[in-house]
């Protein structure tokens, strides 16, 4: 049995993205960067095992992020290393051995498609090796000491993308000689090249663009748009969904607020952890897409809720608004109570909030008030919580 096999790095800074959470887990279209790149392959018949390299200080949260978005044909999440060329090599070493063909593709451009994939392929099982690459449509010039030295024919000169897929024998012979050589090239099939053995071109998109700055986000979301209205009409407006909660203290219940626990302050009484803050996040996002609210998703009625996490609950919410078409523009939050002070807390939930809904810390706000003394909140018989959140499909 024959199989091919995408190797996906993943692992570069992004440096010039200037994004918090990287490149890999930057947002796009209000889900991780390396999120659509993965399901292209995932959805893709003719791939039949992924391997995936990130920074080592990324394999828990990749990990996570291919459990939850059940992207079953990931047969590996590894670590990168110093370079590209040694992610790949990496990458080469954990893929099975049933595998004869090797797509690599840069985890950073999510907008390839399955023809390109699949054209890739064919070509490297007719010829060994083979690239995807548009033709170059800009004048090109060399230049010396900042002056015009020529002007170079374009005619034959292409800008290459990836995939850049192989057979398994070649590109490993490929990179053996290069490592033996102390050859770093730039790129897979420069390597093949080396070698003196043909490689392929097939057509690449000048949609398939490598996210490396900030106006690549831009021009990135405006093509998955377009996309995504060619396919099923142009795109709904933007929903906004208002939620709000309240609980009263009681004792001996454990408080948790935004996901964290707060150790010595007393709890909130409610059937599952009575985190009022996640519960009014929730509802504000159920509400954005006229949906009802937690109460009927996760009935008090129901055992499998007793105690349950909310942010286990606030993560089936995401599911449930993704695959009704919505993505989450932002959340704003406002908790109103005379304690616990949570500024020091903020940045934690944010995390934790983000992980659970699979969007960006940057994409929330969380803000704290007292009621100045007033009414039950203000007595410090509770805690209230009201959540705004912005969807877009």
């Amino acid at each position: 049995m024959t199989a091919t096999c995408a190797i996906i790095p993943a692992s570069g800074l992004g440096e010039r993205l200037s994004r918090p959470s990287g490149k890999t887990f930057t947002t796009l279209d209000g889900q991780p960067l390396i999120a659509h790149t993965l399901t292209v392959f995932q959805e893709c018949r003719q791939i039949d095992e992924i391997v995936l390299i990130v920074r080592s200080s990324d394999i828990p949260a990749a990990k996570s992020l291919v459990q939850e978005r059940a992207f079953t044909k990931v047969h590996a999440v590894i670590a990168g290393g110093p370079a590209r060329q040694d992610s790949v090599r990496n990458g080469l070493a954990a893929i099975s051995p049933q595998c004869n063909i090797v797509a690599i593709h840069d985890g950073a451009r999510p907008l390839v498609t399955h023809d390109i994939i699949r054209a890739s392929i064919a070509s490297a099982r007719e010829n060994g090796a083979a690239i995807a690459a548009v033709p170059v449509i800009d004048t090109i010039k060399a230049s010396t000491d900042g002056f015009v030295g020529t002007t170079i024919d374009r005619s034959e000169l292409y800008a290459v993308q990836t995939p850049q897929t192989f057979r398994v024998s070649t590109i490993k012979s490929a990179y053996e000689q290069a490592y033996e050589d102390g050859f770093l090239g730039t790129d897979d099939a420069f390597l093949v090249e080396r070698l003196g053995l043909p490689v392929a071109v097939v057509a690449g998109s000048y949609e398939n663009l490598k996210i490396t700055t900030p106006p690549d986000i831009i021009l990135a979301e405006a093509i998955m748009r377009h996309r995504h209205e060619s396919q099923n009409g142009p795109t709904a407006m933007p929903r906004i969904g208002h939620g709000y909660d309240i609980h009263q203290f009681a004792p001996g219940r454990r408080l948790y607020l935004g996901g964290i626990e707060f150790p010595g302050e007393e709890g909130l009484l409610g059937h599952s952890d009575a985190d009022v803050m996640l519960h009014a996040i929730a509802d504000a996002i159920l509400g954005a897409a006229a949906l009802d609210d937690i109460g009927h998703l996760f009935p008090n009625t129901d055992p499998a809720y007793k105690d349950a996490s909310s942010l286990i609950l606030l993560a089936k919410v995401g599911e449930v608004v993704r695959e009704r078409g919505w993505r989450i523009g932002n959340i704003d939050v406002t908790l109103i109570g005379e304690r616990p002070r949570i500024a020091g807390h903020t940045s934690a939930m944010k995390e934790k909030i983000a992980t659970a809904l699979s969007i960006s810390p940057d994409q929330l706000s969380i803000k704290a008030t007292t009621a100045e003394g007033l009414g039950a909140i203000g007595q410090g018989l509770g805690i209230e919580c009201h959540a705004v959140a912005l969807l877009y499909s």
